[in-house]
C-alpha cells in the first residue's frame, strides 16, 4: 500500500512552533514512528509552504497511490485550488489537522478542502495521521 502524506504551510516548523498546540516532535521524527507502526505501508512525504506546489503534488500522486493524508494547514480555509485538485484526482484524501480547528478562531471553522475529502480528522494531535493510515488499511 502506498500512502502520500502532504503537509502545508508552517508544518515544517513542527517541534519548534507553538509546542503547546502542536507538540515537540518534528514531523520527520513522527514519520519514523509512523513507518515503524505500519511497516507494510510505503510512505512518501511532501511539505510545502506554497499552494501551487501542493496542487502539483496532489496531481502527481492522485492517480497512482492508495491514499493521501493531507494537512493543508491554513490553506484548508482559503484554497479553492487545493479543493479542486482533490476533486480532480482518483485517490481518496483524508484531511488531517493536529489541532481542533473548531476550538480555534472562527475563520478556521470553514474547510474548503474537507468538503472534497473522504473524511476529516481534527484535534487528535499527530495521532490523527495514524488514524488516517488505519482508515486506508481497513478500506483496502
Amino acid at each position: 500500500m502506498k500512502i502520500a502524506i502532504i503537509n502545508g504551510p508552517n508544518l515544517n516548523l513542527l517541534g519548534k512552533r507553538e509546542p503547546e498546540i502542536y507538540g515537540s516532535l518534528s514531523f520527520e521524527q513522527y514519520l519514523e514512528e509512523l513507518k515503524a507502526q505500519f511497516p507494510g505501508v510505503e510512505f512518501t512525504y511532501f511539505q510545502s509552504n506554497v499552494e501551487g506546489e501542493i496542487v502539483n503534488c496532489l496531481q502527481q500522486v492522485g492517480f497512482s497511490y492508495d491514499g493521501i493524508l493531507l494537512n493543508a494547514a491554513s490553506y484548508t480555509h482559503t484554497s479553492i485550488a487545493i479543493r479542486d485538485a482533490i476533486a480532480a484526482i482518483n485517490t481518496k484524501v483524508v484531511e488531517i489537522h493536529i489541532s481542533n480547528i473548531y476550538a480555534r478562531e472562527e475563520f478556521r471553522h470553514t474547510s474548503f478542502t474537507g468538503a472534497k475529502a473522504v473524511g476529516v480528522i481534527t484535534g487528535l494531535g499527530l495521532k490523527g495521521y495514524a488514524l488516517g493510515v488505519q482508515y486506508f488499511l481497513q478500506r483496502s
